[in-house]
């Protein structure tokens, strides 16, 4: 693999965006892909940066999505959301350059920290993660309420 180009995603990375999110049991197809990135795109709170290579033709090797928001009990703080490295390329270092692309562009608002979250059945993002610079907070159980249509 030659060099890697960290970029902005585009309209046109919904395919390859949509590839790398069903490699990790996130599955969406292009359309719905593409309904998202129209949102995350035009956001000033949302990033979401890709890597390229020039002998890829096209396809990702990798993705990360970073969040700015306002939390009531910390302020602003930042978040990762997404952070996929194709298969192929894992190991090569690029986990870091795309978790580096998001902590610039959080420095560029004002952030002094990054929080990501990582589910248990990821042993090897466990391992990643502080080879990164993160420490490990805490840990947490995710409870999902499955809402029906709004009440009259």
């Amino acid at each position: 693999m030659t060099a890697v180009v960290i970029r902005d995603a585009r309209h046109d990375d919904a395919d390859e965006l949509a590839r790398l999110c069903t490699l990790l049991a996130y599955p969406v197809d292009g359309d719905g892909m593409a309904q998202r990135l129209a949102s995350l795109l035009g956001s000033p709170t949302h990033a979401v940066m890709v890597a390229t290579s020039p002998d890829d033709g096209g396809d990702l090797l990798g993705m990360v999505a970073a969040e700015w928001r306002l939390m009531i009990e910390f302020g602003h703080r930042a978040e990762i959301t997404a952070l996929i490295v194709d298969p192929r390329a894992r190991r090569l270092g690029l986990g870091q350059q795309l978790v580096d692309a998001a902590c610039d562009w959080i420095r560029g608002r004002g952030g002094g920290d990054v929080f990501v979250r990582s589910n248990i059945v990821r042993p090897e993002s466990h391992a990643f993660y502080p080879s990164a610079g993160f420490a490990l907070a805490k840990t947490q159980h995710v409870y999902v309420r499955q809402l029906g249509p709004p009440a009259d």
